[in-house]
């Protein structure tokens, strides 16, 4: 009993400790004249500095005809540049042991960096000739193309990615957010190196990008860095992209017919944005539905209660733009109906009574305690600052989060359920051997039914 108790005690002594270097964690925010947001954090119990760029440039950014140019642009800034080639890039970076990588996503692209202190002269000036100086070269576009379709060849093989891919079709339309970041063969085919050049040319500039530095580098130095490496890195006119919010869809049910003993289902509707300011109550609310794993309802009853599924979970995925709601599972064809019935009841239910004083202050005592493990690496640091700079949150929201979680009330969780969770219209997508799961349209439950 004592050693459960001393282990409890050095585990509460550990969160408290984590909260308190989150709520110290001492950020410079600066705008160059050029319009480079600066967000720098020194940390020196590592000879290392992450550095991490966000370009407010994604998928959402580019013409429907040419779906897949963020994601081929970002892709091919490290396969050659004026004065180095792919593998020069490849050679100079492993041999101080550092990591550079770029990935492009729907609203923005990041270009990433962690090396160590004492090699910091050396990447930053591989970093700012991959970001400044990237070539297309011909041989490299056709190279990177074959890897990305070959990909999404593979992946139409998951019975998961299917489910994803035709839920996001069918909630977003023709919006932006409904098309895979990678495109389709036929868009990837039709984006050339000339596309990628302008996109490169008319979004990859400094009043369009956040920087977050963090780890062992001071103010001085890094203004020296910024100074030589992205000094004539100059600001140029962004049109700002208007990008309409999606028509919420009717009620709809996607079958897709795979030889599959297992059903992978979805079901859910549109969302909210980043900067929704019920995103807190959301996220406690969804932790109590099905975001808190083994502690959430959807779990309670369709794996522990009725035995159906081994993972069952809901979450909000909220955009810049636009967001989603959506609840997953993998059943065995036969039980598909059963547990999509059940999704809903529970759905249902978290709109029509109060939560429990306990499911509210567990779900909040679990979010508020795991939010330190944001910042227990330089990475984290640095891909948060930049997340919480391109959303508008503001560098207070760093201390008020916790705050923010903790008063939530059983009112708040009664109101958003109602808000935001809607039974009756949402798309429902199964991925199954359709003979065997039979999915029926659910019905709706009559007025007072549970």
């Amino acid at each position: 009993m004592k050693g459960k108790l001393l282990s409890a005690l050095v585990v509460a002594v550990a969160l408290l400790s984590m909260c308190a270097r989150a709520a110290a964690l001492d950020v410079n925010r600066e705008v160059t004249p050029e319009g480079l947001t600066v967000l720098h954090v020194k940390r020196q119990n590592l000879p290392m500095v992450v550095v991490s760029l966000l370009v407010r440039a994604g998928a959402a950014h580019e013409p429907e005809e040419l779906a897949g140019l963020a994601h081929l642009t970002a892709s091919l800034l490290d396969e050659g540049t004026k004065t180095r080639t792919a593998m020069q890039i490849s050679e100079e970076i492993s041999y101080i042991g550092a990591r550079l990588g770029v990935s492009a996503g729907m609203d923005y692209t990041t270009l990433n960096l962690t090396v160590l202190k004492k090699d910091i002269n050396k990447g930053f000036e591989v970093f700012s000739d991959v970001l400044l100086n990237p070539t297309f070269p011909e041989e490299e576009i056709k190279r990177i193309k074959d890897l990305v379709k070959g990909s999404l060849r593979q992946r139409e093989e998951d019975p998961s990615f299917l489910a994803r891919k035709a839920f996001n079709e069918e909630i977003y339309g023709g919006h932006p957010y409904g098309r895979l970041v990678e495109g389709s063969p036929e868009s990837i085919d039709a984006v050339g190196q000339g596309a990628m050049v302008g996109f490169h040319s008319e979004h990859f500039v400094p009043n369009n990008s956040i920087l977050a530095v963090v780890g062992d580098i001071t103010a001085d130095e890094l203004d020296g860095m910024l100074e030589k490496y992205l000094g004539d890195w100059r600001r140029k006119p962004v049109s700002p992209i208007e990008v309409p919010p999606p028509e919420n869809p009717l009620r709809k049910v996607v079958k897709v017919d795979r030889d599959l003993t297992h059903a992978n289902i979805i079901l859910g509707h549109l969302g909210v944005r980043r900067d929704n300011p019920d995103y807190y109550a959301l996220s406690v609310m969804n932790y109590i539905l099905g975001g808190g794993g083994f502690s959430s309802r959807l779990m309670a009853s369709v794996r522990d209660e009725m035995g159906l599924a081994y993972d069952v979970h809901s979450f909000f995925s909220p955009g810049k733009h636009s967001g989603s709601f959506r609840a997953g599972v993998q059943t065995k064809n036969a039980s598909a109906n059963t547990v999509i019935d059940e999704i809903l009841r529970q759905i249902r239910l978290i709109r029509d009574e109060k939560v429990s004083q306990k499911e509210l202050e567990d779900a909040k005592a679990f979010l508020i305690g795991s939010y330190p493990r944001k910042f227990d690496t330089m990475s984290k640091i640095a891909g948060f600052l930049v997340q919480v700079e391109f959303f508008g949150l503001g560098l207070h929201y760093i201390d008020e989060y916790p705050e923010l979680i903790r008063s939530v009330t059983e009112d708040d969780m009664l109101r958003v359920a109602r808000k935001y969770l809607d039974p009756e219209n949402f798309v429902l997508v199964v991925v199954a051997n359709q003979s065997e799961a039979e999915v029926k349209e659910p019905l709706k439950p009559e007025p007072g039914a549970q």
